[in-house]
């Protein structure tokens, strides 16, 4: 598939869709299960991978234009990206002088209604395809539980994952303990300062925290 029509199975995804990754769904119908250009795999790649760096929700789009066509579907994904963005003022205009409509506010709950729904069938695949073995098992009930339980920026869940798994490939007792511990101190932890970074830092640095 070429970036010129990646890009517009992209802009359909980003156009009909309200919210971060509620694209998803439509993007692993069109991309995954109808035309076979990325994997599951690949889908949650590109998913993981934007969601610890800076920039918005719907970044990932840029990664899966990337998997389907190198550079210039990476270029497809970020206008994919941008355009709703820009066509969006007029309806916000319209929107924020109705507002408190009551028809209107009923028809944006059931949009968001609608959006949630069909982003969590589509996560059920997903997660089976990443879900595979006792430790991404635990991972997967351990962090439903916390987000549940906790307010934490996913960066933090994402941190700990990251950690448990790397101590599986290492196969070291000593790395899988540091692996323990940088999660434990990473979702106990409080930020104190704007910047994660420096927040790792100091988890690392003084267990006692």
């Amino acid at each position: 598939m070429n970036a010129f029509v990646l890009f517009f199975y992209l802009l359909k995804a980003t156009l009909t869709t309200f919210s971060g990754l509620a694209s998803l769904p439509v993007l692993r119908q069109d991309l995954v299960l109808n035309y076979h250009v990325i994997t599951d795999h690949q889908l949650n790649t590109a998913i993981v991978v934007t969601r610890p760096t800076p920039g918005p929700v719907g970044l990932y789009v840029v990664s899966v234009g990337y998997f389907a066509d190198g550079v210039p579907g990476a270029v497809a994904g970020w206008l994919a990206m941008i355009t709703p963005a820009l066509l969006i003022i007029p309806p916000i205009h319209f929107v924020g002088r109705h507002a408190t409509h009551p028809r209107l506010r009923s028809m944006l709950q059931a949009v968001v209604l609608a959006s949630a729904g069909l982003l969590w069938v589509s996560s059920i695949p997903l997660a089976r395809e990443a879900v595979h073995d006792p430790l991404t098992v635990f991972i997967l009930l351990v962090n439903v539980v916390l987000l549940v339980l906790r307010k934490l920026d996913s960066f933090w869940i994402l941190l700990g994952a990251s950690a448990l798994e790397l101590s599986r490939r290492f196969n070291s007792p000593g790395c899988r303990h540091l692996a323990v511990l940088c999660y434990t101190r990473c979702v106990l932890y409080k930020l104190s300062g704007p910047h994660p970074v420096l927040s790792i830092r100091a988890v690392l640095i003084n267990p006692s925290l």
